[in-house]
C-alpha cells in the first residue's frame, strides 16, 4: 500500500518506523509545525519528523489539515490509506474521503474507554487495571469510528504514565500491519463502539497535577503515577511547590487513633528514608520528590538537609 503518516510525538514513531520497514511504502509524513522550544527559543522538529528525515521521506507541515491547499496536495499524492497515530489535529471529512481504505488510527486506549487526547495517563490516574491499543477506521467523529483490532496490556501495580506510555507506543505497529493485510484481502470486520459506554480523557495542564488531600490516599497515588514524567503532581510545603514522583499508599486501618485524627494534608510522620502525609482516607508515603528550585531526588536524601515537622501542612495551593 502507498501510506500517508500522520503524527506528531514519540508515541507515533515506533508504528511509523514499523512502516518504513514493512512492505508497504510510506509516500509521506503529515506532523506538526516546528515548534520554538527552550531559552533560546530554537524551533525544533517533532519526533516524527525526525524520523521522517531519516528515511528520506516527504515532510508536510499545514498549520490546519483542513486548509483547501493542504486537501489539493493530498488528492494529488493519492495515498491508498492514511495512518493516523496521535496527529494532534482533527481530520475533516473531506480529508477522510481521500484514501481508498480512508482513514485508520491508532489510539492508546480500549475504545470506547477513554477518547480523547490523553487516554495514557488517565488510565493510570482513574485506577484501570487493562489499557490497550485500538485500531479504529476514523470518521468524522472524535475517536468513535469502528474498531478494527484491539490489543490488550495488563498495568503494573506501579505503573506510570511514563512507563505505560512507552509499553503501548510498541504496540500498535505489529496491529497495525495486520490490519493493513486484512484491508487489502477484504476481510476485515470493523465492529461498531458500544457509544453508550465511552468515557473522555480530557487534556492535560500543569494544573492538573495539583494534589488535594481531602481526596483518598489511593487516589493521589494514582495521581502521582499517571502525571509522571508529565505535568507532574505537586503541592506546597512553606509556601515552596514540592513536585511529588513517588509515593506508597497506607491503608486506614494501619493508622494510629490520634493519626486519624489529624486534618487531611497534614504530616503525621516523618521517617529517615520518607514522610507520611495524611490524606482523607489512609496516608501517604512520600519516597521521591522535588522541592522548588532544586533536582529531584528520593525522600531520604531531602530530609537529610530539609527538616519536615510532624504537624507540617502541605497544601494545594501556595
Amino acid at each position: 500500500m502507498r501510506i500517508l503518516f500522520m503524527g506528531t510525538p514519540d508515541f507515533a514513531v515506533p508504528t511509523l518506523q514499523t512502516l518504513i520497514a514493512s512492505e508497504h511504502e510510506v509516500i509521506g509524513v503529515v506532523t506538526q509545525p516546528d515548534r520554538p522550544k527552550g531559552r533560546g527559543g530554537k524551533m525544533q522538529y517533532s519526533p516524527v519528523k525526525e524520523t521522517a528525515l531519516q528515511a528520506d521521506i516527504p515532510v508536510y507541515q499545514p498549520d490546519k489539515v483542513k486548509d483547501e491547499a493542504f486537501i489539493h496536495v493530498m488528492r494529488d499524492i493519492s495515498p491508498d490509506v492514511i495512518v493516523v497515530v496521535a496527529f494532534g489535529q482533527i481530520l475533516s471529512e473531506e480529508l477522510l474521503h481521500i484514501p481508498y481504505y480512508g482513514c485508520i488510527n491508532v489510539h492508546a486506549s480500549l475504545l470506547p474507554k477513554l477518547r480523547g487526547p490523553a487516554p495514557i495517563q488517565w488510565s493510570v490516574i482513574n485506577g484501570d487495571v487493562e489499557s490497550g491499543v485500538t485500531i479504529q477506521q476514523m470518521d468524522k467523529g472524535i475517536d468513535t469510528g469502528d474498531i478494527l483490532a484491539v490489543k490488550k496490556y495488563t498495568l503494573d501495580e506501579k505503573e506510570t504514565g511514563g512507563s505505560l506510555f512507552e509499553r503501548l507506543s510498541q504496540l500498535g505497529g505489529a496491529l497495525l500491519l495486520e490490519v493493513l493485510k486484512d484491508a487489502e484481502a477484504g476481510t476485515l470486520h470493523p465492529v461498531p463502539q458500544k457509544h453508550e459506554e465511552h468515557t473522555y480523557a480530557g487534556m492535560l495542564s500543569k494544573a492538573t497535577g495539583a494534589m488535594d488531600f481531602s481526596k483518598s490516599a489511593a487516589e493521589l497515588e494514582r495521581l502521582v503515577r499517571g502525571l509522571n514524567p508529565w505535568p507532574s503532581a505537586f503541592c506546597y510545603i512553606n509556601g515552596k511547590m514540592l513536585k511529588i514522583w513517588e509515593a506508597d499508599v497506607i491503608e486506614e486501618r494501619n493508622l494510629s487513633e490520634p493519626e486519624r485524627q489529624k486534618a487531611p494534608g497534614t504530616v503525621i510522620c516523618a521517617e529517615k528514608e520518607a514522610f507520611i502525609v495524611r490524606a482523607s482516607q489512609g496516608a501517604l508515603r512520600i519516597t521521591s520528590l522535588q522541592l522548588e528550585g532544586k533536582k529531584r531526588m528520593s525522600a531520604d536524601d531531602f530530609l537529610r538537609g530539609y527538616s519536615i515537622d510532624t504537624g507540617t501542612v502541605l497544601r494545594k495551593e501556595r
